[in-house]
């Protein structure tokens, strides 16, 4: 599989997001889907500290077990659910760093993220024990998610001469969620930040599954809850369709227009989306070769209102 560059890291552009794990999935379906990813060729892991209470990176460390330094693994701390007065804050990143490194059955992880931003913690604060952890081997890189394009600019400022700095961003981004293009993408560019998109399929609207005038599948992400009532509006569903008419017209698919779309940004390095099977891993690997030309990019900005950048 072809592999981008995200700082000193070298990624799969397809890679698996760990979301799942601990909570669709146990221990046993998280190693069938782990499996079926590192057959594929996929080799970057995203997971979280928050993810399945934890166990997400417990359920990922012991499906990869030897293979672990085959691997890139990415996980992310300072989210709000993790808890009040936690996000970025010196001390409790040390402290959730090393309940990572034992529940991952690692000594270090390639790379480390701040899951959201803080506004309690002043961000020099937080880049300064990042800094330490890499010194002292236990991150190889640092990134960042759900930042403003102001707020990557800040980061950049605090950094001091010679210490780590951010080389990614982890955003929600898709064909139906262009937003970033305004700023986080240029933004991007101008600092070598590798961008990640996260609900690059609109969790599951561009899988192709969910058609006008039907109900969604049975058991499916978007068959209920707080993420059907965001993203199967109509409008949504009214675009995914187009989009899937244009696809097919050109002989692909949804999913292969979802992903291939995403990687014809540059900032892109890898989409990671999640999987609930060995099936799906080997449809969104398969889904990353479409070389889309100027007509077909033009044809989706058309269909979703937006513009290119």
């Amino acid at each position: 599989m072809e592999k981008r560059k995200l700082g000193s890291l070298e990624v799969s552009v397809v890679g698996l997001g760990c979301n799942n794990f601990g909570w669709r999935l146990d221990a046993q379906g998280t190693a069938t889907v782990v499996e079926a990813a590192l057959d594929a060729g996929i080799n970057f892991f995203d997971t979280a500290t928050l993810y399945g209470e934890g166990k997400s990176e417990e359920f990922l460390g012991r499906a990869l077990g030897k293979r672990r330094s085959q691997v890139i693994i990415a996980s992310k701390f300072g989210h709000p659910g993790e808890g009040p007065g936690k996000g970025g804050r010196p001390a409790y990143l040390q402290q959730a760093i090393e309940t990572s490194l034992r529940r991952l059955g690692t000594d270090y992880i390639d790379l480390y993220q701040l899951h959201m931003p803080d506004p309690e913690t002043p961000i020099a604060d937080t880049l300064g024990t990042l800094d330490a952890l890499v010194r002292a081997g236990k991150v190889r890189e640092i990134g960042c998610s759900n930042f403003s394009a102001a707020q990557l600019r800040e980061a950049a400022q605090a950094v001091r001469p010679g210490a780590a700095r951010f080389v990614s961003v982890q955003n929600e981004y898709s064909l139906l969620h262009r937003e970033p293009e305004a700023e986080v993408l240029p933004e991007s560019e101008r600092g070598q930040l590798a961008f990640l998109p996260y609900f690059p399929l609109a969790s599951g609207l561009l899988t192709g599954k969910y058609r006008p005038g039907q109900a969604p599948p049975e058991g499916s992400r978007l068959s209920g809850g707080g993420l059907a009532n965001r993203f199967l509006t109509e409008e949504n569903i009214s675009r995914a369709e187009e989009l899937r008419r244009h696809a097919e017209s050109r002989g692909h698919t949804l999913l292969e227009l979802a992903f291939s779309w995403l990687l014809a940004r540059r900032p892109v390095a890898s989409v990671i989306a999640g999987a609930t099977s060995a099936e799906q891993v080997r449809a969104n690997v398969a889904a990353a070769g479409w070389r889309l030309d100027a007509a077909d990019l033009a044809k989706v900005d058309a269909i979703t209102g937006s513009t290119s950048r």
